[in-house]
């Protein structure tokens, strides 16, 4: 994750790409090294024609983004790319986990390309398949394994996805982990939720009228008392996302005391103290429409990723909207694909050449899609 100190700063109200203000921004991302890389990625782009398709998630660079076919999160993109069946390169501009996702939701004949390797997702990383595994082996131990429900957020690795579907579990999204939370607890009376313990708890609590005393974290590491694990509604895995859960409750009351009437509008990965405090929580298409549908001169501070907050100042200025935080900071992983790596894999793709395809084993991904349609069943 990279931060850097830096005075709070105010989009919004005249900021674009060209004036002085938005050159100014705290924060902003340095221009291509390559002045010819725009025109490089345009020519190969339109040398592959409609055998490209090209997925762009919010937080992608806007150097990456202009390129994309289609915007949106990670459950939204995938189900583009396996909405265009005659595509038959799909070039994920995002983190592995949601390339893994496009894969299985698209045909064989199909190829999903990661720009970059490495643009991977330090909350995914943070439920492996051993320990989850060793989890459910510690439920059976307590005698609650056979009345607990699996539920992974969309943000997990195929192979967790994959050991929802196996074990009667689904996947969710932001805008309908309640949906999934009230189908599993249709089917068993605990939830093991993974592997983001902010979002879980946030809508059991906050949207489901649970308290925190019905909710316990699993720590891989240091796994709760059986006792524990048995008293507990909810099982949250201990994971959370490095870029939401930086914002504070602090960041909440600084904001306020510093602009009059400000709305504050944040993502339900943000913590259990962010949330209560804030005005307005939900998933990022949540965000966007909000500020969409927000009157002009509204004041908002918007607790996600920077790469996403600066965009919306661009597309709504005659709203003032601020980052949450005083500290910016972008999704080092999602910044990891930038032109030069966009242009390198379609140029390698015009060229007849397959780079960075994702690929994930027939066995997982038969019981991710399981998963994956159960939440399908639920949007």
């Amino acid at each position: 994750m990279t931060t850097t100190s830096l005075p709070l700063f105010i989009l919004g109200q005249g900021t674009d790409p060209g004036s002085e203000r938005g050159v100014d921004c705290p924060g902003e991302l340095p221009p291509a090294s390559d002045p010819e890389l725009v025109d490089r990625a345009r020519r190969a782009k339109q040398a592959l024609g409609d055998r490209l398709f090209v997925l762009g998630h919010h937080y992608q660079r806007d150097e990456v983004i202009q390129f994309a076919d289609v915007t949106g999160d990670s459950f939204k993109l995938a189900r583009e790319a396996a909405a265009r069946p005659s595509a038959e390169y799909i070039v994920f501009c995002g983190v592995h986990f949601m390339a893994e996702s496009a894969d299985i939701l698209t045909s064989d004949a199909q190829k999903v390309v990661l720009p970059d390797l490495a643009a991977g997702c330090s909350m995914a990383d943070m439920a492996t398949f051993n320990q989850v595994e060793e989890a459910w082996e510690a439920l059976e131990d307590a005698g609650i394994a056979d009345v607990t429900v699996p539920i992974t957020y969309m943000n997990s690795s195929a192979d967790i996805k994959a050991f929802c579907g196996r074990h009667g579990g689904a996947v969710c999204t932001s805008s309908n982990a309640r949906r999934a939370l009230e189908w599993a607890f249709g089917q068993g009376e605990k939830v093991l939720f993974l592997p983001d313990q902010h979002l879980g708890r946030n809508t059991a609590v906050l949207e489901m009228g649970m308290s925190l005393d019905d909710c316990v974290v699993y720590n891989p590491h240091r796994p709760p008392a059986p006792e524990a694990l048995r008293d507990a509604k909810m099982i949250l895995w201990k994971g959370h996302c490095s870029v939401h859960g930086r914002f504070t409750a602090q960041c909440v009351d600084d904001v306020r005391a510093r602009i009059p009437g400000v709305n504050v509008l944040v993502h339900p990965e943000c913590r259990h103290d962010v949330v209560t405090k804030a005005d307005f929580v939900g998933s990022t298409e949540y965000i966007i429409k909000k500020l969409e549908a927000a009157p002009a001169g509204s004041s908002w501070a918007v607790g996600t990723e920077l790469n996403l907050v600066k965009r919306l100042a661009g597309m709504f200025p005659d709203k003032n909207v601020t980052f949450l935080d005083r500290t910016v900071c972008y999704c080092s992983t999602m910044n990891r694909i930038d032109l030069p790596h966009l242009v390198w894999a379609l140029e390698s793709l015009a060229a007849g050449q397959v780079v960075n395809q994702i690929t994930v084993d027939a066995d997982t991904a038969h019981w991710a899609r399981v998963a994956l349609d159960r939440m399908l069943t639920l949007i």
